[in-house]
């Protein structure tokens, strides 16, 4: 029997796609916009909104070329078959990713058994105020404070060379960058707000 997306264990997924990060492409935009209208023709109905995320989304700075996008749904959308099966039909893998506050979904596109890759893709798609929508103002701080952006670059080199064929120790390894990040975006967005 063939093994699936599904069935790989983490060392499967550590060696077949290793962290590989590449100078930015202007044309991730393009790919993102192209994508965004097949997910809206298919789901629009069920959505809230649907933005780039991810390093992709952050000019100038290297990142590994997946197309992160965060899709805020209603909270009786969650864990939906009618969306389930309509990303299936746009060729994704439903995962169902356990959350520090709550769960959420996952989808991956573009991701081959035999290592190949097309465009890569990842959704996470969750109800409002899921602390996985935070990735919009960590996106939105560092666009908008390129010198952090660099920060961040530099620290995601180090670590893609350190954790390359290790995906969970190579995001774990972020988190303190991304959690005082956030605290800046929050604090900007709120000024008069303490942390």
């Amino acid at each position: 029997m063939n093994k699936k997306l599904e069935d790989l264990t983490k060392h499967e997924w550590d060696t077949l796609f290793p962290i590989e990060l590449v100078n930015h492409n202007l044309n991730w935009k393009n790919i993102f916009e192209q994508e965004r209208r097949q997910i809206t023709e298919k789901i629009g109905d069920k959505i809230i909104s649907i933005e780039h995320v991810g390093s992709t989304a952050i000019l100038d700075i290297k990142a590994k070329p997946y197309i992160d996008i965060s899709i805020e749904i209603p909270k009786e959308n969650l864990f939906d078959d009618e969306i389930i099966d309509a990303l299936q039909d746009l060729n994704y893998h439903f995962f169902r990713q356990i959350g520090k506050d709550a769960d959420y979904m996952i989808f991956v596109k573009g991701y081959n058994l035999d290592g190949l890759r097309e465009q890569i893709f990842h959704i996470h798609m969750c109800p409002p105020k899921h602390e996985m929508l935070d990735q919009i103002i960590f996106r939105d701080y560092l666009t908008a404070y390129p010198k952090r952006a660099k920060e961040y670059e530099q620290l995601k080199t180090e670590l893609a060379a350190k954790y390359k064929n290790d995906r969970v120790g190579y995001r774990v390894a972020k988190d303190d960058f991304i959690a005082e990040t956030l605290n800046r975006g929050r604090q900007s967005l709120n000024p008069g707000r303490r942390p």
